[in-house]
């Protein structure tokens, strides 16, 4: 086996797998030394011996053996794993898909079944505990994870904390050694690696199992303590207060269209979404009235504008031209296109304003082929971290990791079904049971018969999905 391990290791430096530079890691730390084991999929006849190498260090006796491979690296090692010993293999996605079935773990399991985890490398181990939690939401047992290099920075420690037997094949020191026998690194560079290895070590993981699942069985009266911003705590005590995690979106073109049904729903939701721009007989007065009836039945009225553009653009967008939006709505919804200066540009629009105001950032659609998947989402949940003026994400899915951030989710209605435009309509407790704190309902409430036994329907119906939730 160490000769194998010799062999593989210089066959690795030699297809480019290890290289010596100064890098940053996932995890934001410097490193002289980086390992690409993508590269490995060109080298059909290395990468098949790099898992059968792999698969010999595995422990596990039990007959319900799962494999699932860390996305992306670790997969074709787990694929060929799986076909040369006749392992059932599972896949997790980088993010749940938002359509279809909407899964996050793919392939034929049972809840109780022991699954190993397949891993290319590992410094602090967060990309092994993500890939663990999920399997575990899913009902299946982890407690090993084969990993082909350890980089000897905090992984091992964190994994096993977690309770999850790390075996790899190399860790640096050895990787090192190898290559040095075989004339491949020099004794300096050793030396400099190893230096780093003593004072560049990865941060300790505490956070719970499942942050994601805390948030969703976490009642609103605590989670309005958990936010630094004073619109999503009055949010959360209107839900708790009123029953209610409904919001009405009044898509309506005419004043006392949209005055009539406000008056009719306004004690029994939470937030009022309307566009103004498309109000046809726009007035000041329409504001004023809104406002009132927002004070009598303790709504939050939100402006729908989505905005989109540079910072000095969108300032002007919020605070100038003649609906002068900063004045008057609680919440806006904003595309995270333009990266975190969109933040900056409206945070400057409220100078002079004294009314505590609140962002939802537009993550997902609930339009059907909408663009916002992948990398766009989770960048938006990075940016919704770093402004205490982002209340929480419009997005289809459960991906916010923070109890102060709340879920709002378009496209809810008593049945499943799509319009002719694209637009995907879910149900009341779907929506609620993929994360969702509040519901937006539009046309189910508008082109309703009985306008107002559809709003006690879907405020019922939210609220009891809601309930049900806290005790899963």
């Amino acid at each position: 086996m160490q000769d194998q391990l010799k062999e593989l290791a210089v066959a690795l430096y030699d297809i480019g797998a290890i290289k010596f530079g100064e890098f940053i890691t996932k995890v934001g730390l410097k490193t002289p030394i980086y390992f690409d084991l993508r590269v490995m999929i060109a080298y059909p006849q290395i990468m098949s011996r790099l898992a059968k190498a792999l698969w010999q260090l595995a422990k596990t006796e039990t007959d319900t053996i799962q494999l699932c491979g860390v996305p992306y690296t670790a997969l074709p090692l787990a694929t060929l794993i799986s076909a040369e010993y006749n392992m059932p293999m599972l896949i997790k996605r980088k993010e749940a898909k938002n359509y279809g079935t909407k899964k996050l773990i793919e392939g034929n399991f049972k809840p109780g079944n022991h699954c190993i985890i397949i891993e290319d490398v590992v410094t602090s181990g967060s990309s092994v505990l993500e890939t663990v939690y999920a399997l575990k939401e899913e009902g299946l047992i982890v407690t090993e994870v084969l990993v082909v290099i350890d980089r000897e920075q905090g992984g091992r420690k964190n994994l096993e904390n977690k309770g999850i037997k790390m075996r790899s094949l190399y860790d640096v020191t050895l990787l090192l050694d190898y290559l040095l026998d075989h004339g491949k690194v020099t004794p300096e560079i050793v030396k400099d690696v190893a230096n780093y290895l003593k004072s560049c070590q990865a941060p300790i993981l505490s956070l719970p199992e499942n942050i994601a699942n805390e948030r969703l069985k976490t009642p609103f009266s605590i989670r309005a303590n958990q936010t630094k911003n004073a619109v999503a705590s009055k949010l959360f005590q209107l839900m708790e207060a009123k029953q209610s995690t409904l919001c009405l979106a009044a898509d309506l073109t005419k004043i006392n269209s949209i005055l009539e049904l406000v008056e009719l729903a306004g004690p029994h939701i939470v937030i009022l979404k309307i566009h103004i721009d498309i109000i046809e007989d726009f007035s000041f007065d329409f504001l004023k009235r809104l406002k009132e009836l927002a004070k009598q039945h303790e709504f939050l009225i939100m402006e729908d504008r989505k905005f989109a553009d540079i910072g000095n653009t969108v300032l002007l967008q919020y605070k100038n031209g003649m609906y002068k939006i900063a004045e008057w709505a609680d919440i806006i919804t904003v595309h995270p296109i333009a990266g975190p200066a969109i933040i900056d540009g409206l945070q400057s629009a409220l100078n002079g304003v004294t009314e505590p105001r609140g962002i939802f950032l537009v993550a997902e659609m609930s339009a059907k082929n909408a663009l916002t998947t992948g990398d766009y989402v989770q960048r938006a949940v990075s940016i919704s971290e770093k402004s205490d003026m982002v209340i929480g994400l419009v997005c289809q899915s459960d991906i916010i990791p923070n109890l102060g951030m709340l879920q709002l989710t378009p496209g809810v209605k008593l049945h499943n079904n799509c319009d002719n435009l694209g637009q995907q309509y879910n149900t009341p407790e779907s929506v609620v049971n993929s994360g969702a704190d509040i519901a937006v309902v539009g046309r189910g409430i508008i082109q309703a018969t009985d306008r107002l036994g559809a709003i006690l329907e879907y405020k019922q119906q939210l609220w009891v999905a809601y309930k049900k939730r806290l005790l899963r």
